[in-house]
């Protein structure tokens, strides 16, 4: 502490701290805006790979430890406790293909928000951000798999992979999602 800080209440020292600290930050990715790219969360169901909008997925967890719902539909995983929030999870593969998912190290829970709370839906993988240029989204095709047609407008190719726009807020919207009772 100097002679000049001797003048200050604590409270104003640290509100000084502050502002300095947050003059000097470097801009974090997530903040980073660029003109013209569209950015989601890439993520693996069997051999497919889709990417939803960043601002579509809240929050990316390990599968959690679930407790079963009696009377719903199977691939309503169950309920899980999330920093005491209590969090459907679906098998995302099961509701789309009707086919289980083995979870395995790599799955992940994705959390999204709907009306009434979030749920969480798990994936065989995430597979990072991606990023996507104007020139790439104008060159997209539709998609042909009747299964996703509903979620999945247009297709990308990034690479060698072709990647599913997939829209959350389409298929938490969907009356077959809304209805998990069995």
């Amino acid at each position: 502490m100097n002679a000049r800080d001797a003048f200050f209440t604590p409270y104003e020292i640290l509100a000084a701290y502050e502002q300095r600290s947050l003059a000097h930050v470097a801009g974090a990715p997530e903040q980073v805006e660029a003109a013209g790219l569209w950015r989601g969360i890439g993520f693996r169901i069997g051999d497919r790979h889709f990417v939803s909008s960043i601002a579509e997925v809240n929050e990316i967890l390990t599968p959690p430890a679930l407790t079963g719902v009696p009377g719903a539909k199977a691939w309503l995983l169950g309920i899980a406790n999330v920093r005491g929030n209590l969090v459907p999870v679906v098998d995302l593969r099961d509701f789309i293909l009707g086919a289980r998912s083995q979870v395995a190290d790599s799955s992940r829970v994705l959390v999204v928000r709907q009306v009434g709370g979030s749920v969480g839906l798990l994936v065989d993988e995430v597979v990072g951000q991606r990023s996507f240029g104007e020139d790439q989204i104008a060159a997209a095709v539709g998609e042909a798999d009747e299964h996703y047609a509903n979620f999945v407008g247009e297709n990308v190719q990034l690479g060698d992979v072709q990647w599913g726009l997939f829209s959350m807020s389409a298929l938490v919207r969907s009356n077959q999602f809304q209805q998990a009772a069995a």
